[in-house]
């Protein structure tokens, strides 16, 4: 028969080691009972798969340490695999990142500190050499297991804000839309505006979402962003007045013209304000002088000469017979006034009146539409109202 060959120093450290296996288990279960508050708050069974972590964590050290004296010691997906294996992916939404270095650093202490005890003292400088080694490759794989989980939720996120905003844009708003912002941390509180620019050439998308949540939450607003082609929507909610709303977020946006919608009550009804805005931004190009941003309502002539139906509509409604049921006079008077130039004395000479009347009468104009006649650009969208409304046939 062949001598049986002696155990080498490490063989026998190793050994000792499984022998304290379940010793090692139950002390750094109690030490995360006494240690650890959030233990011991979560659910028997969230706490049963932390437990069985831990148990593969000390096991798979043994394991890991045989090993190595004798060839490359596993790590990477190896280690991931055996330390966290056993429990299921959820429970990395369970127990965040720092909670899980708690664990590890909880179950290398327990090691260290029986290593004393367990082993020969020739082999505990070894050892603990070893633990130190082992630690390290558990935090790579911990890691490792955090950042996928992490890029899983994220590529989730992106596509599913995506959905929501398509939603908002084309009018499909049903009851899953609400749950689906929910879920992306969208509160519900206040008024709703939509936002649209060209997409910044300088930056990423994900940097580019990230930075406009990030000042929409400095400004206590919540933010849906999602890219359509060249353009990069923008779903506030939270909104007061949605000029000032938009200034928060315009800086983040590409070269050329940001426009903003009117306010809506919630997301369910932004889809109005989204049709604004897409209509606004297509007409902008007219108004080179445009302030940035710009609201919706301030390119209702630019939008109506491109065929927007409810632009043309509003001017009509909110502008034109305003002023044709509180005075025929007033029409009369604006349309001389455009037809004389602008010229507030030839247009008196024109109607047989003072001045002063015209004066009178145009103050009258801007009080009742919010349109000032003295005003280039509000005469421009006056001028535009006064042809459609008189297109439209309508008298009241």
């Amino acid at each position: 028969m062949t001598p049986r060959r002696p155990a080498t120093p490490h063989q026998r450290a190793a050994d000792a080691l499984q022998r304290a296996t379940g010793a090692l288990s139950t002390s750094a279960m109690a030490r995360m009972e006494q240690d650890l508050p959030w233990f011991r708050e979560l659910p028997a069974e969230d706490r049963s798969w932390v437990g069985m972590i831990v148990q593969a964590g000390v096991r798979e050290f043994i394991v890991w340490y045989r090993q190595a004296g004798d060839g490359p010691a596993p790590g990477g997906n190896e280690m991931v695999a055996s330390v966290f294996g056993a429990a299921p992916r959820a429970l990395a939404g369970v127990i965040n990142l720092q909670q899980t270095v708690d664990l590890v650093r909880l179950s290398i202490d327990v090691v260290e500190a029986n290593i004393d005890e367990l082993l020969d003292p020739a082999d505990v400088p070894d050892v603990h050499a070893a633990v130190l080694h082992y630690a390290r490759e558990v935090a790579f794989a911990t890691a490792t297991v955090y950042a996928r989980a992490a890029e899983v939720r994220g590529a989730w996120d992106a596509r599913l804000e995506a959905l929501v905003v398509d939603a908002v844009l084309r009018s499909e708003a049903d009851e899953t839309l609400l749950s689906r912002a929910s879920a992306l941390g969208w509160t519900g509180r206040g008024e709703v505006a939509v936002v649209l620019g060209a997409v910044p050439a300088d930056r990423s998308e994900s940097d580019t979402f990230d930075e406009v949540r990030r000042v929409a939450r400095t400004a206590s607003m919540d933010a849906l962003c999602a890219v359509q082609g060249d353009r990069l929507v923008v779903v506030l909610g939270g909104v007061t007045e949605p000029r000032a709303a938009a200034e928060v977020v315009s800086g983040l946006f590409g070269d050329g013209p940001v426009v903003v919608g009117p306010v809506a009550s919630d997301l369910a009804q932004a889809h109005g304000s989204a049709r604004a805005a897409l209509s606004a931004h297509r007409a902008a190009v007219g108004w080179p002088e445009a302030p940035r941003p710009v609201r919706s309502s301030d390119l209702l002539p630019e939008r109506a000469l491109a065929g927007d139906g409810h632009a043309r509509r509003q001017l009509v409604e909110d502008v034109y017979l305003p002023l044709l049921q509180a005075r025929g006079t007033l029409i009369e008077t604006i349309a001389a006034y455009f037809q004389h130039g602008s010229s507030i004395e030839a247009t008196g000479r024109a109607l047989f009146v003072h001045a002063n009347t015209v004066r009178y009468r145009l103050r009258q104009v801007a009080d009742l539409t919010g349109f000032s006649p003295t005003d280039a650009r509000d005469a421009f969208t006056l001028e535009i109202a006064l042809v459609l409304g008189r297109q439209s046939g309508r008298a009241v």
